[in-house]
C-alpha cells in the first residue's frame, strides 16, 4: 500500500515538473518568435510593431509566390525570398522604419525601434 501511494506522488511530482518545463519552453518559443513577421496571404504580420534599438526581426516567406522586404528609405532590402526563406536585419538605430514588398509594393509595414 505504502509503495502505490508513492508510485502516485512520484508521477504527480513528475508531471508537474513537465508541465512546468514545458510552460517555461513556450515562454522563451513567444519571446523569440515576437521579433518574426510572417509573410502571407500578401500581407505582413503583424503589420506594425515596436522593438528596442539592438533587435534583429527576422521575415519568413510563408506564401507560394516570392516576396521581398524593402525599407522605403533604402537602409535594408532582401532578395527576392521563396516559399520558406527568412531574411534578417538588425535595428541598431532608433526611428520609424516603413517596410513593403518591392514586388507586390501594396504589401506594407512599419517598425518603431525605439
Amino acid at each position: 500500500m505504502l509503495t502505490t501511494t508513492l508510485r502516485g506522488r512520484v508521477a504527480a511530482s513528475v508531471g508537474v515538473g513537465i508541465v512546468i518545463a514545458a510552460s517555461s519552453h513556450f515562454s522563451v518559443l513567444r519571446a523569440d518568435e515576437s521579433n518574426t513577421v510572417v509573410i502571407k496571404d500578401f500581407m505582413f504580420s503583424p503589420m506594425s510593431i515596436t522593438i528596442k534599438a539592438g533587435t534583429t526581426v527576422t521575415w519568413k516567406n510563408l506564401d507560394g509566390e516570392p516576396h521581398t522586404v524593402v525599407n522605403d528609405a533604402g537602409v535594408f532590402r532582401s532578395a527576392a525570398l521563396d516559399q520558406d526563406d527568412t531574411y534578417q536585419f538588425r535595428f541598431d538605430k532608433p526611428g520609424v522604419y516603413k517596410v513593403f514588398c518591392g514586388i507586390h509594393p501594396a504589401m506594407k509595414e512599419t517598425i518603431t525601434v525605439q
